[in-house]
Formats: structure tokens, C-alpha cells, sequence
């Protein structure tokens, strides 16, 4: 299983859809196979996320987010680990808002 307590991440790539940038910053903290974070920044005033990782490092989890119109916003996103040559983390992210138009997307986010 794949650790990721203390590692910082930021979108690369996210679709037209969704929120996060590059700006955004996640800090991860994992207790057993129990994930959170805190992030902010760019249209992203305030989120969190909780989920769970499993034996291979993918993890399924659930958003929700204040965004810069003060709008709270809500979602689900399933993560498949990427492990790049020096090291660090990518992750692949297919989710989908379960609040506004529903919509899906893709984004990729990589360790700092």
C-alpha cells in the first residue's frame, strides 16, 4: 500500500469543468488506509476530502469545497497511483460533482 501521509499535491491537468489548478494545493495525511486532506487555492477557497486507499494506492474518495462565487460544492473521485521516476507520485483522477450539473472529469495531480 502506498503511504500517503505529509506528501503535498497540485493539479497538472484537470478538465474544463472542474475547479482545482494549479494554484491548488493538497495536503494528504493517512492513518492505516484512512485518507484526508485540506486544500486550497486558485478558485478554491476551502476543501476536504476523506478516503480510502487501497492495497494498490488507488483511492476512492469524497470532496466538498467552498469555491470563490461562495458556492459549496460536492463530489466523488476515484485516484489511480502513478509512480514517476524520481519518485513522486502522479495520480490519475477520474471524478464526478454530485452537486450543480453533475458532471464528470479527468485530472491529473502530482506530488510537490
Amino acid at each position: 500500500m502506498i503511504n500517503y501521509h505529509g506528501k503535498t499535491f497540485h493539479p497538472v491537468l484537470n478538465s474544463e469543468n472542474g475547479e482545482t489548478s494549479a494554484e491548488t494545493v493538497f495536503h494528504y495525511q493517512q492513518q492505516g488506509n484512512i485518507l484526508t486532506s485540506e486544500y486550497s487555492g486558485g478558485k478554491i477557497l476551502q476543501g476536504h476530502l476523506i478516503g480510502l486507499v487501497d492495497e494498490d494506492g488507488k483511492i476512492e474518495m469524497r470532496y466538498h469545497q467552498v469555491n470563490s462565487s461562495n458556492e459549496l460544492m460536492t463530489g466523488i473521485c476515484r485516484s489511480v497511483p502513478e509512480i514517476l521516476p524520481n519518485g513522486k507520485i502522479r495520480l490519475h483522477e477520474t471524478w464526478q460533482w454530485t452537486s450543480g450539473d453533475f458532471s464528470e472529469g479527468n485530472s491529473v495531480l502530482e506530488e510537490i
